[in-house]
């Protein structure tokens, strides 16, 4: 299996890691992303899991990985707290480098910036200790809230293993476009998440951007988002992950293969659309 597209952990709400690689190799994507720590984010009967603590689900997700052909694109949940220390981290990044994930996800809740960077300098450091690029997501209402800052902390770290990561949503709410993304070094953008929203958020939506982020985006191509042109912008090699939450459809009983395949097709044909980049 080749190809571009993955699912992100976010979509499927802490459905267990190894029925996630089934379903991505079901859908014909050859990623996920995963949290070392998973818990279930809507109330669907998932179990609560740990890649850190258990050892056994770490051979059981290998061993569906390596019988379908998926591999693990990104590690995510990896926060900066106001007093905590990236050491904390030692025991999950052990666990991710034994599955072989490539990159991990950071972003801050810690106001100060200052520190902010530092600790994101500390991740990086412990992360190429076990073979793990660092990755940083600009959010709106987070501490790295736009392309600038992300930039600026990457100066500040100081290495090409610390790049950014580009979300549809966020960059477009953050008041940035496919013009700031093809400004950037192209060696500076490690990874990308599609998904579609509306310009501005819906009435339903207003003064709760985490929550919209976190439960309710669109399958690409139905919202308003210019995902051409920033798709376009974006290096063609990086992986493209699907992180399209829709929590409505979920509690209404509709499970994540009827969810995901959509956002899937829709993925395809949009990449399809973008000269000499792979479609699949």
């Amino acid at each position: 299996m080749t190809g571009r597209l993955g699912i992100g952990m976010l979509s499927v709400f802490g459905l267990p890691p190894v029925e996630l690689v089934e379903l991505a190799a079901d859908l014909g994507c050859p990623h996920i992303s995963v949290a070392s720590q998973g818990m279930p984010l809507v109330p669907l009967g998932y179990p609560r899991f740990s890649l850190t603590g258990d050892a056994a689900l770490r051979n059981d997700l290998r061993a569906a990985m390596d019988g379908r052909g998926v591999t693990i694109s990104l590690g995510d949940g990896f926060l900066v707290l106001p007093g905590s220390e990236m050491h904390s981290y030692t025991c999950d990044l052990d666990a991710l480098a034994e599955l072989g994930v490539p990159r991990v996800n950071v972003v801050s809740l810690d106001p100060d910036l200052g520190r902010t960077f530092d600790q994101f300098a500390a991740l990086t450091e412990l992360a190429a200790q076990r073979g793990i690029a660092t990755v940083v997501e600009p959010v709106p209402g987070l501490t790295v809230t736009d392309v600038p800052t992300a930039l600026a902390a990457r100066e500040h770290v100081g290495r090409p293993d610390f790049q950014l990561l580009i979300d549809n949503m966020h960059l477009v709410r953050s008041g940035a476009g496919a013009a700031d993304v093809a400004a950037i070094d192209p060696g500076h953008i490690g990874y990308a998440q599609l998904n579609d929203t509306t310009l501005r958020p819906l009435p339903q939506h207003a003064g709760k951007y985490m929550e919209e982020a976190m439960f309710e985006r669109l399958v690409p191509g139905e919202g308003e988002l210019p995902l051409r042109d920033i798709l376009s912008a974006l290096p063609r090699e990086i992986v493209m992950e699907i992180e399209v939450p829709r929590r409505a459809l979920a509690l209404s009983g509709v499970g994540p293969l009827d969810r995901m395949r959509p956002c899937v097709e829709a993925a395809r044909r949009l990449l399809s659309e973008i000269p000499s980049s792979a479609s699949d």
